[in-house]
């Protein structure tokens, strides 16, 4: 008799269990990262010349900032789950232009814009965790909460991308999205949305990965 095959453990299910997860979302546990990185020289030398293009953009000193609050605060474990899990594309080919982009599976996360000599910023999260009763009812998007959540009312807009129980937060000026990225509610919607797609399996833009860039985002 064969006995039955154990379903794949997927994501990083295999480095986290439920509650590892629960409770960082929660921001009650800190979560021991590996030490060293696995790194592909040949990839950090495809994007050197690109990282370098954006250092000469005159949003760059906000971009990295942005992004050395953004790693450690919303991504778990990013040592460990580089590349594989997420990734971070500098100056990406698409039509919108952005600076710079965070992936998982196949699932944009974040991605940050030039604002003229500012910037502005584009979280992907899940509809029910910025709504008055936790539905994913897109009439019941709790506005008052996200205009708090940044310096000036204005600076926040949202969005509804295709799918079920997805949401697109727009968040202008570097002020203002410091500001957002503080707020322990928001950072357990973020924190939500990425384990969401990190858990779905292998990043779907390894080939993309700004090694460059993502020196930034790693923790010390």
């Amino acid at each position: 008799m064969v006995a039955p095959s154990r379903p794949k453990i997927t994501g990083v299910r295999q480095f986290l269990d439920l509650e590892q997860q629960r409770d960082w979302i929660e921001g009650k546990i800190d979560l021991p990262d590996t030490g060293d990185r696995l790194e592909s020289l040949e990839q950090r030398f495809k994007y050197v010349a690109r990282f370098e293009k954006l250092r000469n953009r005159p949003q760059a000193a906000e971009v990295l900032e942005i992004l050395g609050l953004y790693g450690p605060s919303c991504i778990p474990i990013p040592r460990k789950t580089e590349r594989h899990y997420w990734s971070v594309s500098c100056l990406p080919s698409t039509s919108d232009k952005p600076l710079i982009r965070v992936n998982a599976s196949w699932m944009e996360l974040f991605t940050l814009y030039a604002q003229d000599e500012d910037i502005r910023a584009r979280f992907i999260v899940h509809l029910s965790d910025f709504t008055t009763d936790r539905s994913a009812t897109p009439s019941r998007v709790d506005e008052p909460f996200l205009e708090q959540s940044v310096a000036m009312p204005e600076d926040v807009s949202y969005f509804f991308p295709r799918g079920a129980d997805i949401f697109g937060i727009n968040v202008r000026s570097s002020i203002s999205i410091r500001k957002f990225l503080m707020d322990s509610r928001v950072l357990r919607g973020i924190r939500t949305f990425n384990l969401t797609h990190m858990n779905r399996g292998r990043n779907a833009y390894q080939a993309s990965h700004c090694y460059s860039v993502a020196d930034f985002m790693q923790a010390d």
